[in-house]
């Protein structure tokens, strides 16, 4: 097999970094893109912001899920409260300061309860969290060092990737 090319290269990381975060569209990851470009500042930073941002991915950092998927899904069916609100909608976006909990009737759901007490993961600073409560603050933006991501991420192939 030969060297990827540069395109090549770019792609992989665009569709790692999409995997990660539970295979999210090619349409809405082009939108956060954009919108990564509209704000002040450095792209790939914005990007990376924004996508933990995403209520499944705060979902997932606060091990109120074990996978992606699995926080994606918890919050398709109505487990999650934002600021005292159920909230259904994976790709919503978390403010400064915004509280995000379990509902009282989903606490002792076996995925919720595995998923607190598993200890691979831990919780990056970004957040603050209570397991026994099973709720969660979003205290601030997230920088690119501050994600705990399993392999490494470049998020700037992904830029380069997009301003072809």
């Amino acid at each position: 097999r030969k060297k990827p090319s540069d395109f090549g290269v770019q792609l992989m990381a665009k569709q790692k970094l999409k995997g990660y975060y539970g295979n999210i569209g090619e349409k809405q990851f082009r939108k956060y893109y954009q919108e990564a470009i509209r704000r002040k500042g450095d792209t790939s930073e914005k990007l990376i912001d924004l996508l933990e941002r995403r209520l499944d991915a705060v979902v997932y950092r606060m091990k109120f899920a074990i996978t992606p998927f699995a926080a994606r899904q918890l919050v398709n069916h109505g487990h999650v409260m934002v600021n005292g609100k159920k909230v259904n909608i994976p790709s919503f976006q978390v403010r400064d300061n915004d509280t995000i909990e379990v509902r009282e009737k989903s606490k002792q759901l076996a995925v919720v309860l595995d998923a607190a007490q598993s200890s691979e993961r831990d919780v990056p600073e970004y957040l603050e969290v209570d397991h026994r409560a099973m709720r969660g603050r979003f205290v601030r933006a997230p920088k690119l060092n501050d994600v705990p991501y399993p392999v490494q991420m470049e998020p700037h192939m992904v830029v380069e990737f997009y301003s072809r």
